[in-house]
């Protein structure tokens, strides 16, 4: 993993980069495909969120323009831009726990068009590294909507546990749904377990 330092105020790096894709800051230019792969209805389905606009698109990359992630209590969102040709192609997220500053919640988003050719696996590994080895955060979590079933499998494939099965705890778009939650800690993550990946 490559890390470059932000020109912002701080010293927090915010950007980092895989073989094939780059994770930056958010700027205005990106709300059009921002907004396009949010507004997908593969997207919404298991996400908070229904018929995403331009104007929601704009209001959270202007919300993060000042942040820094690793901000106890506060979500940051990363941009991922697929290196060669520049294309946006989703976003990453990061929460640390407001309680627990060493604890945070990750998530992810990819565009359609870009699933199913490893950039979310590579993509959450690189993330993982990240809290763990530049936030130095001790213990990440993810949720996922239990029939989620693909980014269940990214999250035991970058060596999360599998921690719960809450069977109907959320009301969702109409009716109740579960969730599945998973974990990591970096000692696990430092012994190896993001070492699994596509072979």
């Amino acid at each position: 993993m490559t890390i470059n330092q932000s020109s912002r105020s701080g010293s927090i790096p915010v950007h980092f980069e895989t073989p094939r894709l780059r994770v930056r800051p958010f700027v205005a230019a990106d709300a059009g495909a921002f907004t396009a792969y949010r507004a997908h209805p593969d997207v919404e389905r298991y996400q908070s969120w229904s018929d995403y606009t331009i104007e929601q698109g704009r209001a959270l990359i202007d919300s993060m323009h000042d942040l820094l992630p690793g901000v106890p209590g506060q979500w940051y969102q990363f941009a991922l831009e697929e290196r060669q040709g520049g294309a946006l192609i989703g976003d990453l997220a990061l929460k640390v726990d407001g309680a627990e500053p060493s604890t945070a919640e990750l998530g992810f988003t990819l565009a359609p068009e870009y699933q199913g050719n490893g950039y979310g696996l590579e993509a959450v590994r690189e993330l993982l590294g990240y809290a763990f080895g530049t936030l130095h955060l001790r213990r990440l979590t993810a949720v996922t909507d239990a029939l989620n079933y693909s980014a269940a499998l990214l999250l035991d494939r970058v060596g999360m546990r599998r921690e719960a099965y809450f069977h109907e705890n959320i009301f969702f778009k109409g009716a109740w749904g579960s969730e599945c939650a998973f974990a990591i800690l970096d000692r696990e993550w430092a012994a190896g377990c993001g070492a699994k990946q596509i072979r």
